[in-house]
Order: structure tokens, then sequence, then C-alpha cells
């Protein structure tokens, strides 16, 4: 799905056609523009030519039907996944990745070891997205939530990022709540403080995992260039600026990350540098 070539084709058509053209897809989630009768047949086959709306993946969903993952194929070959949570409550969470790959090797991590292929663009993120919407459609959901946990470190994408979620965001596209939408780094500072400078409310998530730079620097390489005091003072800073609440999220990996004295040690190094609105988020491997 290409947002800007679409703009283009319709350019000289009446300025409604656009409007049309988003309800079709968006909100009618049609998955060809062949569906999409409401345009002249011609028009369709020029759209369908030179800006198709199919998606190649392939779909896979657990027993129980909670968990539903997708491997979405680019043009280039290039294989993403992404993951639709449907939790009880009736929330349906999307699961977005970031980047084909991912090149911070965090040693938990499957992403990591495949190493890393390429930044996604915007329009490649929203399709990670407009294939769930489809899915939801049939059953008669849609999104409610969306979180930038999947493949990739958001940061090191962060336009392309940031454009996708004011796309996520519109009424016109998606329509779902800033406070609905997050974003989960491993501590990027930069990313963190131009974060805290957006006109948005998005939820930030730190992938923190361990209390002590010593234990995250065995499971995180990244933290020899941001160490946890590093992090922890942009994210205070982050909770200054925006008064947002942030949730630090800590994997639970067996014997090694997961003593008492490992939980002690995060308490108090969480009360000392970040005092206020934040929760943790503990998560079992």
């Amino acid at each position: 799905m290409n947002l800007s070539n679409l703009q283009k084709i319709l350019r000289d058509e009446s300025q409604y056609r656009l409007k049309q053209a988003y309800q079709a897809v968006f909100k009618n989630c049609v998955k060809s523009w062949d569906e999409a009768t409401i345009f002249p047949k011609d028009l369709r086959k020029k759209l369908k030519k030179e800006c198709p709306i199919e998606i190649n993946a392939r779909l896979e969903e657990s027993v129980d039907g909670k968990a539903v993952k997708a491997a979405i194929i680019f043009d280039d070959g290039v294989i993403v996944e992404t993951v639709l949570m449907r939790q009880a409550d009736e929330r349906n969470t999307l699961c977005l990745s970031s980047q084909a790959g991912c090149p911070l090797g965090c040693g938990f991590c499957a992403t990591g070891k495949k190493g890393f292929r390429r930044d996604l663009t915007t329009d490649e993120i929203i399709t990670q997205a407009l294939f769930f919407s489809r899915y939801l459609h049939e059953k008669g959901e849609r999104i409610s939530n969306v979180v930038f946990m999947g493949m990739g470190e958001p940061f090191l994408n962060y336009d392309a990022v940031l454009s996708a979620i004011r796309i996520i965001n519109d009424k016109d596209f998606f329509n779902v709540g800033a406070r609905k939408i997050s974003i989960s780094t491993c501590g990027i500072v930069e990313g963190i403080k131009k974060l805290a400078n957006e006109p948005l409310q998005v939820n930030l998530a730190i992938s923190l995992h361990a209390p002590n730079d010593k234990l995250r620097g065995q499971l995180m390489p990244i933290d020899k260039k941001y160490p946890i005091k590093k992090v922890l003072e942009a994210t205070s800073d982050y909770i200054k600026k925006t008064g947002r609440r942030v949730m630090i999220e800590y994997l639970m990996l067996k014997n090694t990350n997961d003593s008492i004295e490992d939980a002690r040690a995060l308490s108090n190094l969480l009360k000392k540098e970040l005092r206020r609105l934040f929760f943790v988020n503990i998560i079992p491997y």
C-alpha cells in the first residue's frame, strides 16, 4: 500500500475521490480495488495496476485463538512478523514491527539472532495494521490498541514510526486513540528525548530487564552505549515534561535476573531514579 502514490494517481480526479479511496481501504477494508465499485471501472483498473492493495502474507493462529501471527512478505522478499493479541476484555492489541530484523542483538531475542536487514517504510508499517484491520473487519471487530514491540527498535526508525502513528491515530484511517498506542524502546536516549517533545499522547515503555549494568550488559549489548543511569535519566525527564506514566518492561529469565535480590535492587533503583509515574510489567519468558 503506497499512500503517496495513491494521492498522485487521484490528483487529477475530483477531490472527493481520495476520501472515497481512504474510506474503501481503511473503513470498508476492501482487499482489492475490484471491490471498490464506487469507482468507475477504468479508474479501478488504473488503481489496481499503479497502487495495488493486495497483501502477501502467511497466517498462523494459536490453538486458543488468542494470538494470531502474520508473516508479511514485501516486494523485495523481506519478511516481517506482526501479531494480533485478542484479550478477554474485547481488546484487540496489534503488535507492530518497525524494522526487518534488528541490529541490537539482545541475547534473549530471536529477531536479534537473525540480524538486521533494513528499516521499514511508513507504508510497510501501515501494511501490517491494514492486514489485521481486514482480518478483524470480517469478524465485525476493529483494532483497539497498538504496540510497537515487534521486530526492530522503533527509535532507530523514528521518523517512519511517528509517521505511521499519526496515520493509525487519524480518524480517517484506523482511528486508534493516541493513549492506546505504545512505543517500546531498549533505551535509545535520543528517541526518548524526541518523543517527549511530540504533541502526541502515546505511551512509552522501557525495556530494562536487569537492575544493574553488569547483568544488563550481558543480556543487551546496547547497555554499553546507553547504560541504565542514562536511560533512566532520560526517562525521568520524559515523565517530568509530559506528566505521562512510563512502563518498565522486565523479562523474567530463570536463574538469571529473577532472584529476590534482583527484585529488591530493581525496586530501589526505580524509586531512586524515577520516583513517580511508572509501573513494572513482569513478562514471563
